[in-house]
C-alpha cells in the first residue's frame, strides 16, 4: 500500500484533513441548495410545491415566534423531544439488560429469540393503529412507536457484546471462583460497552425517525403534527420548515452521540 493512501473495500484515495472534509461537505450543501433554488426560481417545479430555500428559511425563523397549530416551533420540538427521550430510554432500559442476559444465559436466549425475531421485523409505523386505539392522541402512542423502533438495536447489540466476550476472561474468572454477580458487573458489562454504545446510536436514529412517523397520525402537538396541519392547509413552506427542524435536530442528536462514543472509547482505551 502506498504511503498516504488508505484502502477500505473497493474505495481508495487520500485521507482528507478535517478542514478539507468540511469544505467538501459545504460544497455539496451549496450545490444542493443551488439546484433547489434553480428548480424553484425558473418554475421547473411550481412554487406552491417547491418553495425557494430563502422562503423556507424565512418561514423557519418566523415559526420561532409565530405559533402554528397552537404552538411555536421550539414548543413543538420540545414536545417531540420529550416523547423521544421517554421512548428511547424505555427501549434502552429494557433492551440492554435483556440483550446481555440473553447473551449470557443460553436458556433465556432460546426462550426469547423466537418471539423477538417474530416482532423485530414489524416496522414501527405498523404499530400506529394499535397506538391510536390504545392511547388515542396521548403521549403513550408515540412512545410505543419510538420504543418499537429503538428496542431491537439496543437488544441486538447488547446481545452481541455479551456473546463475544473474550472466553479466556470468563474461564479465568471461573477458575478464581468468581460468582455470577461479579462476572456480570466486572467482566460481561465492561466488555460489552462498545457494542452497547454502537447500538444506542443506531437506536437513537431509528427512534427519531419513528417519532416523526408517529406524530403524523397519533399526536396533538410536535413537529410531525405541525407538518400534517400545514399540509392540510397547503402551506408548503411550513411543511418544509418542519422537515428542516427534524433534520437539524436529528443531526444534533447524532453528533452528540458520536462525541459521547468517542469520549467513551478514549476513556476505555479502545481503538
Amino acid at each position: 500500500m502506498e504511503s498516504g493512501r488508505i484502502k477500505t473495500g473497493f474505495v481508495m484515495g487520500p485521507k482528507l484533513s478535517r478542514s478539507d472534509a468540511l469544505g467538501l461537505g459545504g460544497l455539496g450543501l451549496a450545490g444542493f441548495l443551488g439546484l433547489w433554488g434553480a428548480l424553484s426560481f425558473f418554475g421547473i417545479v411550481p412554487v406552491e410545491f417547491l418553495p425557494s430555500p430563502f422562503a423556507v428559511g424565512s418561514r423557519f425563523i418566523d415559526l420561532f415566534a409565530e405559533p402554528f397549530a397552537g404552538f411555536t416551533l421550539p414548543q413543538h420540538l420540545g414536545s417531540s423531544l420529550l416523547r423521544y427521550l421517554y421512548g428511547v430510554l424505555l427501549a434502552a432500559c429494557i433492551g440492554i439488560p435483556l440483550g446481555l442476559a440473553m447473551g449470557w444465559f443460553h436458556l433465556l436466549d432460546d426462550i426469547v429469540t423466537p418471539i423477538f425475531n417474530g416482532l423485530r421485523f414489524i416496522a414501527p409505523i405498523a404499530w400506529v393503529p394499535f397506538a391510536a386505539l390504545w392511547f388515542g392522541t396521548g403521549i403513550g402512542g408515540p412512545i410505543l412507536i419510538i420504543f418499537a423502533g429503538a428496542f431491537p438495536p439496543c437488544l441486538i447489540n447488547a446481545y452481541r457484546g455479551a456473546r463475544f466476550v473474550e472466553p479466556r476472561l470468563v474461564e479465568a474468572a471461573r477458575m478464581l471462583g468468581t460468582n455470577h454477580g461479579r462476572m456480570l458487573t466486572e467482566i460481561l458489562l465492561p466488555a460489552s460497552v462498545p457494542s452497547i454504545v454502537a447500538g444506542l446510536r443506531v437506536a437513537a436514529g431509528l427512534g427519531w425517525q419513528s417519532l416523526v412517523g408517529a406524530e403524523l397520525i397519533v399526536a396533538s402537538a410536535g413537529v410531525g403534527f405541525m407538518m400534517v396541519q400545514a399540509q392540510a392547509s397547503v402551506q408548503t413552506t411550513t411543511v418544509m420548515a418542519g422537515m428542516v427542524a427534524i433534520g437539524l435536530t436529528g443531526l444534533a442528536i447524532d453528533v452528540a452521540l458520536r462525541q459521547g462514543e468517542r469520549w467513551l472509547h478514549n476513556r476505555l482505551g479502545l481503538d
